[in-house]
């Protein structure tokens, strides 16, 4: 196969052979012309050869067919004829400006012949790193983007190519063909490349028994894996002249990379904000569930305590240890709720938790650090009927559970600071002889 991707080089001997084959057809008909018409203008049937030769071959073979056109000039049609010599001077200065006007026009067309195949070589390139990437698009996982690697840069460059990934030591994980086999030293030279960023081996590194040429794999926190090229006849797979192509393909891999490295990333963080939920929704329905019986049991001993007849030593274990199951499901509680960063609205009012930021219709509302403490607590249950005691515990601590005027003044406020119509409550909702929720 041919490598796709190396230019053609001029056509050397072949080119100089064509411009003077030109030449000696422009002569000819020169030769037919000038017996009828004269030799004035035979001078211009150079010129269109020059220029065919520079677009056709380069400048090499342009300036000698201008060299050669000048002399079959003086040959043929300035007396004294089959001479190289010029009697008439103006024929001298004809031979002169048709010479330097064929030098003009060669490099002329040399040059716009160059710029042509400078701009081919660029959309070419182009090309090339665009379907390796449009490739790669479609790949979700790091097996799948070295498979592709390999066998685009396989054919691209006419080789052997593998991938390797590592630390702590480079495995493969993708080649082209299937069967290769490497050596310790290819792989030491693997890990060399990896953890250096450098490049090595065959046509880079000056002294190596490796075949490869290995080029990493760069991404912006390190080297994510090591491509290695070569081919069978031991020949450099990549010449100099390709090396940035080869840096744009490898580019294009590691973007494919990082890319499956973070879907991969995104897929855990959504699978573990899945199994958070679950749990989170268990906890919540497990403490929902015990907390009213547990409740009872509690309104229970007090009555106990009071009661006369009543073993105070038992009445007051069971208390202790009623009050402890009540703590460990208010702690569940806490920990079955997933608060989320996106903002709560009900209706004008929006409860930024994450931010701790407050506003009603676009404007911030301040509160007080107790008001703030009892809303955030309510946003975190938004729907769900907090117990005043739940509240008290949140915003004021364990020890001033039972102090329901604090939360009253407290709810009083944030209803003058939120409500529309504080006598006519929609967002803070009384649950009369069990608490507060907020409105959905």
């Amino acid at each position: 196969m041919t490598n796709t991707l190396t230019a053609s080089p001029d056509r050397g001997v072949r080119g100089y052979a064509e411009a003077l084959l030109l030449v000696a057809g422009s002569t000819l008909v020169g030769l037919v012309m000038a017996p009828r018409w004269g030799s004035a203008a035979v001078d211009l049937l150079y010129l269109p050869t020059v220029l065919s030769v520079a677009v056709l071959s380069g400048l090499g073979p342009s300036l000698a067919a201008a060299t050669a056109s000048a002399l079959a000039y003086n040959y043929f049609f300035t007396q004294p004829y089959r001479t190289f010599r010029i009697d008439n001077p103006e024929d001298v200065v004809t031979v002169l400006v048709l010479f330097l006007v064929a030098v003009v026009t060669s490099h002329l067309a040399a040059s716009m012949r160059k710029q042509a195949r400078l701009a081919e070589a660029h959309a070419t390139r182009n090309a090339t790193i665009a379907g390796l990437a449009r490739h790669l698009l479609s790949c979700t996982t790091e097996k799948e983007i070295a498979d592709v690697s390999t066998r685009e840069l396989a054919v691209l460059f006419d080789c052997n190519a593998i991938v390797l990934t590592g630390p702590p030591e480079p495995h493969l994980i993708a080649s082209q063909p299937d069967t290769i086999n490497l050596t310790p030293s290819d792989i030491a030279a693997a890990a060399q490349v990896i953890s250096t960023a450098t490049a090595g081996g065959r046509g880079i590194t000056p002294v190596t028994t490796v075949e490869w040429q290995l080029h990493p794999v760069r991404a912006q926190d390190g080297v994510l894996a090591a491509v290695g090229l070569a081919r069978d006849d031991g020949i450099p797979a990549v010449g100099e002249e390709q090396m940035s192509l080869v840096t744009s393909l490898l580019d294009q891999i590691a973007l494919a990379m990082e890319r499956a490295l973070l879907e991969s990333e995104s897929r855990d963080f959504a699978a573990l904000r899945e199994r958070d939920a679950i749990r989170s929704t268990l906890l919540s329905t497990i403490a929902q569930d015990l907390t009213p019986p547990f409740t009872a049991i509690a309104g229970a001993t007090r009555e106990l305590k009071r009661a006369a007849t009543a073993d105070k030593q038992t009445v007051s274990a069971i208390a202790t240890e009623v009050s402890k199951v009540q703590r460990y499901l208010a702690n569940l509680l806490d920990l079955g709720h997933d608060t989320g960063d996106d903002p709560i609205e009900i209706g004008p009012v929006t409860v930024d938790l994450f931010r701790r930021a407050v506003t009603r219709g676009g404007a911030e509302v301040h509160l007080t650090p107790k008001e703030y403490s009892v809303l955030a607590e309510l946003a975190k249950h938004r729907g769900r009927v907090l117990s005043h005691a739940h509240l008290l515990r949140a915003a004021w601590g364990p020890a001033q559970e039972n102090q329901t005027e604090y939360l009253r003044v407290a709810v009083r406020g944030l209803r003058q600071k939120l409500e529309s119509d504080p006598r006519q409550p929609k967002i803070i909702i009384n649950e009369p002889a069990v608490g507060y929720r907020l409105a959905t």
